[in-house]
């Protein structure tokens, strides 16, 4: 079992060194973003313009396609052979391109009823309403493109591939960038640009899935089989699937749509903050989601109980070794994060301190997120999408009690808090599901040795408010990029020395899987 973990943590490397690359791109494409437009009307209009078509960008690289394509192509490559299984992969494409194609066309003729859904409070600013219906209909074939990149970088991964999908959304961020950079200046309304540099991503990032694809033989033409077997179970698995999946993002839409009846700028604090979240949570997070599905895909398809549990206990361990200790980094660095990254231009010390409070209640929800996002796929793996979309409904309604009674004292941080809160939710809910649904796991010390975990990443808290916080402390004062490079990097090799004191299990997993160490 020992070489499947280390399949699974390499793959997860593999995918979280791309995403690393993509998310350094992201937090340039933000601070080109808040340069250029701060928290203003036309980033505002933008955010939510891109909000659909981002939601299903994010899907992607949380595995909503994947989840529901990968254990069906999984069982066709393992049962029927290559050929079938390009088969099925030709008749899924065919299928999705003509739905995609209706609601992209949808998409742009009722943008203005879109906007007024998602963002009801811009109502009553006309001028903010009319742009962000310009930038809705500019931006809303994006969804074509990335759905259709979704499905080959899902046959990728099912392939064991994950270079090529975990590098695509770098494409996306230089074409925002670019665009930004170089046309908003030339346009009467720049926040066009940045809806332009988003489409232009999206054809880029498919194409990129091409070649790859070609050269395992495995690139799906035009089949029309929407009544091939698979295919219907694709259809079937896809909706709950992508609602099972898509919780976290599922409630940043809420709280986007109420952050529009907020004051001027609240969706965008909400934005920001959640930007510097995602970081840690795709590098590490949705990395090991990823390559953790086709691993948990393969045991259930040969029934393999036993390594299907391992396979789980490992993931939700190691998620949790690494998004705790990120969470904490965020909690108590991110008075210099948000200065470093996004106090310049027309980003103001104001809106700098609205965002820290969104992040300050957005960092508890990281770690419970990574959780869930492994516990989903083992649902997948098992052919059940209807459970975790079940939970996930009664997480989004928690979410949205909790917003409506938060947002009044604690404003847009209410928002983030109860994004977090709704988060631990459904973690609890899918835990308690999985003791009926798979009572052998309760035999696979799924979260044996946690306890260390949390230790080092108190530690770690303690240092933190010791360096940071303490009067005589030599941080205080010192310049943002001082003070992340500190936190960051200091931060990090603390918390390894301390897991090391405290032999943590997964420390050692990593060397051996990683380097080809043994535990001494």
């Amino acid at each position: 079992m020992s070489e499947a973990r280390r399949q699974i943590t390499r793959a997860a490397g593999v995918f979280g060194f791309f995403t690393l690359l993509s998310r350094i791109l992201g937090l340039i494409r933000d601070l080109v973003t808040a340069y250029l437009f701060g928290a203003g009307p036309a980033a505002d209009a933008f955010f939510v313009a891109f909000r659909i078509p981002n939601l299903l960008r994010r899907l992607s690289a949380e595995g909503a396609m994947a989840s529901a394509f990968v254990p069906i192509y999984s069982q066709a490559l393992i049962h029927d052979g290559p050929e079938e299984a390009r088969r099925t992969a030709g008749a899924a494409f065919s299928a999705l391109a003509l739905i995609l194609a209706v609601i992209s066309v949808l998409g742009v003729v009722f943008a203005p009823q879109i906007v007024t859904v998602f963002a009801p409070g811009f109502l009553d600013q006309p001028d903010k309403f009319e742009l962000t219906v310009l930038l809705t209909r500019i931006v809303f074939p994006y969804i074509f493109f990335i759905s259709l990149a979704t499905l080959f970088m899902s046959q990728l991964n099912a392939l064991g591939h994950f270079a090529a999908p975990a590098a695509a959304p770098i494409i996306l961020n230089v074409s925002i960038i670019a665009f930004a950079l170089l046309l908003s200046p030339r346009l009467g309304q720049p926040a066009v640009a940045l809806a332009l540099g988003a489409v232009i991503g999206g054809v880029g990032q498919l194409v990129l899935q091409i070649r790859p694809l070609i050269k395992r033989h495995a690139l799906p033409g035009f089949i029309w089989e929407p009544g091939l077997a698979r295919v219907k179970e694709m259809g079937r698995r896809l909706v709950p699937v992508i609602f099972g999946a898509a919780v976290y993002q599922v409630n940043l839409l809420v709280g986007t749509l109420l952050a529009s009846l907020l004051p001027s700028g609240s969706v965008s604090y909400l934005y920001y903050a959640d930007r510097l979240v995602q970081f840690p949570l795709g590098v590490f997070g949705v990395a090991l989601g990823t390559a953790i599905l086709p691993s948990l895909s393969r045991h259930a398809a040969k029934g393999e109980t036993e390594d299907l549990a391992v396979s789980t206990g490992h993931g939700l361990r190691l998620s949790l070794f690494i998004l705790l200790p990120s969470a904490v980094g965020l909690a108590l660095l991110a008075d210099p994060l948000v200065g470093l990254i996004y106090q310049h231009g027309r980003f103001t010390a104001e809106t700098a301190q609205m965002t820290r409070f969104a992040l300050l209640a957005f960092a508890p929800g990281l770690p419970l997120v990574g959780l869930a996002t492994v516990l989903i796929r083992l649902f997948n793996a098992l052919n059940d999408t209807r459970t975790p979309a079940i939970l996930g409904a009664y997480s989004v309604a928690a979410n949205i009690v909790l917003s409506l009674l938060l947002m009044g004292p604690l404003a847009h941080a209410g928002l983030a808090l109860a994004s977090s809160i709704a988060g631990g939710v459904n973690l609890l809910l899918l835990l308690l599901k999985l003791r009926t649904k798979a009572p052998y796991l309760k035999e696979a010390g799924l979260f044996r040795g946690v306890g260390r975990s949390f230790a080092a990443a108190a530690g770690l808290a303690v240092l933190l408010l010791l360096g940071f916080f303490w009067p005589s402390s030599p941080l205080i004062g010192q310049a943002d990029w001082l003070k992340v490079a500190v936190g960051v990097i200091g931060g990090a090799a603390a918390y390894f020395v301390l897991a090391w004191l405290f032999r943590c299990p997964e420390l050692w997993a990593l060397k051996e899987d990683l380097l080809g160490g043994k535990r001494t």
